[in-house]
């Protein structure tokens, strides 16, 4: 009967294809559904022996789901739930000597046990009745005889353990919230990493107690809950969002859609999630693995360290244009590029390596730096600082040169083209600082990002051909350097490289790690 009022409470389908036995539906009702058939019984044949009258279909606020059948000329009440809330509505228990007392204490230390194991653990009762129920919808069970209980496990992925340890490292502090008993959840909270050994789990009954101001104080300490209905999830989203938290939910049936809504991010299971839950949800997980979780956290880190570092080489290398044309202005100087050259140095040498930068392949430490503050930009206070840094240095060493050829009694236009090479050269080594905040770029292996090493020898090559080819000259107004001024142009423009190296060592620290 136990395994009769499993397969009978439950909307879950079993097949063969191919020889093999596949299921579809929830994963704890196919578990059951494939345990009685390993006993011997055809789910199939079972329900067609006992034809549905009414149904009473799962709700988590009351913890089980019934089915009234008809067997023969009489009606039978199979429920199925929570072994607490089954106790509560039955009066006897079944033996194989016939009917005897409950004795509940036994049975809630063998589901404790089993719970403890990392099992689920479903009761399951019946009751035979004198009819079908007078209204349209089944009555409250009572006076049940209770039969029996059956445990399930659902293992972690191999890889799951290993993601949340990623998560953590991060400083992403996981919780698991469930409708299984609390041994449940705080044995396979403690398999995946979750909880600690002394974890207790703060079950849906005892969350419906806490004030929300209590709710606040006990979640920054809380992993595990247990036995919860959506609207204890939802509050526990609340509760966590209220101290500054930034939460990430999954879910994948249709009570977790208030949840999904009201978390930063809502997080769907693609392939055994409702159109609900997706729909609700921000991102849809296609495969239904949490390790996805991980590699999107670290895919988007990387994405956002990325545009970090071109905007800061975008806004830097501006800002030593800007600083050297209003310098030059200022002191009265002749301005040291014109407009053509200004554009060539912004479209063509410039935009080749910004977007050759954007395939920075991710750091190392990635996953090892704590979440950056809600009211963080794309630019830190550090890259602010060394973006000036960055664009007096460069505006400085233009400056230098091309007024050390006008000194030499150059030509405006020679001096111009040395003033132009020298930006470019400049934004070549910068280039190179821009691909780590907080790494030397001698650390840095030049051939990581061949995007970046193709780019750089186009826009050099292409420069230099510039200088070189008669209409490009007439065009951008330079002229030919020769050996020992492309000499002096490197010199120069490679001090940026020391001024940068010079500013992570004294102030380019990564955040301090969480373990």
């Amino acid at each position: 009967l136990t395994l009769l009022a499993g397969v009978l409470t439950n909307e879950a389908k079993l097949y063969e294809r191919d020889g093999e036995v596949e299921t579809q539906g929830d994963p704890t009702e196919a578990a059951l559904l494939v345990s009685a058939k390993r006993k011997g019984f055809d789910p199939k044949t079972v329900r067609d022996e006992h034809p549905v009258v009414s149904d009473l279909p799962f709700e988590s606020e009351r913890q089980y789901s019934a089915s009234l059948r008809r067997r023969g000329d009489e009606h039978v009440l199979f429920v199925k739930g929570a072994p607490e809330r089954l106790l509560a509505m039955s009066s006897r228990t079944l033996t194989h000597e016939g009917e005897q007392p409950l004795d509940q204490d036994a049975v809630l230390d063998a589901a404790r046990e089993m719970a403890s194991r990392g099992l689920r653990v479903l009761g399951m009762a019946y009751r035979r009745m004198d009819g079908p129920p007078s209204g349209d919808s089944l009555p409250e069970p009572e006076d049940l005889t209770f039969l029996g209980l059956q445990g399930m496990m659902d293992p972690p992925r191999a890889a799951v353990p290993e993601a949340i340890r990623g998560c953590q490292d991060a400083g992403i502090r996981v919780v698991m919230i469930t409708g299984d008993h609390a041994q449940t959840a705080l044995a396979i909270g403690r398999q995946l990493g979750i909880a600690a050994d002394d974890e207790v789990a703060l079950t849906g009954v005892e969350l419906e107690r806490l004030s929300d101001d209590e709710l606040r104080a006990r979640v920054a300490k809380t992993s595990i809950y247990a036995r919860v209905a959506p609207e204890h999830k939802l509050r526990v989203v609340q509760a966590l969002r209220s101290r500054g938290e930034v939460v990430a939910v999954t879910g994948d049936g249709v009570n977790d859609g208030p949840a999904l809504k009201a978390a930063d991010i809502g997080i769907a299971m693609g392939k055994s999630g409702t159109d609900v839950a997706r729909e609700a949800a921000d991102m849809v997980l296609a495969d239904d693995n949490f390790v996805t979780i991980k590699a999107a956290v670290e895919e988007g880190r990387v994405t956002f360290d990325n545009v970090r570092k071109v905007t800061f080489f975008l806004v830097s290398t501006g800002a030593a244009a800007v600083i050297m044309i209003l310098t030059a202005l200022g002191a009265g100087w002749p301005l040291p590029m014109v407009a053509a050259q200004l554009l060539w140095l912004n479209l063509v040498t410039n935009g080749l390596q910004d977007v050759a930068l954007a395939f920075e392949p991710g750091e190392p430490d990635v996953l090892e730096r704590p979440p950056r503050a809600r009211s963080e930009g794309v630019m830190s206070s550090l890259l602010w600082e060394r973006t000036a840094l960055a664009g007096l240095v460069m505006a400085a060493g233009t400056l230098f040169m091309f007024r050390h050829e006008l000194g030499a009694g150059a030509s405006l236009q020679r001096a111009q083209t040395v003033a132009l090479t020298t930006m470019v050269l400049f934004q070549m080594f910068h280039l190179g600082n821009s691909r780590s905040e907080y790494l030397s770029v001698f650390r840095k292996s030049p051939i990581s990002n061949p995007f970046l090493l193709l780019a750089t020898s186009a826009a050099l090559l292409v420069h230099i051909g510039a200088l070189y080819f008669g209409p490009t000259q007439l065009i951008l107004r330079v002229e030919p350097i020769e050996l020992a001024t492309w000499g002096r142009i490197v010199l120069v423009a490679s001090s940026i490289v020391v001024a940068i190296e010079v500013h992570k060592l004294m102030r380019g620290a990564p955040p301090a790690r969480r373990g």
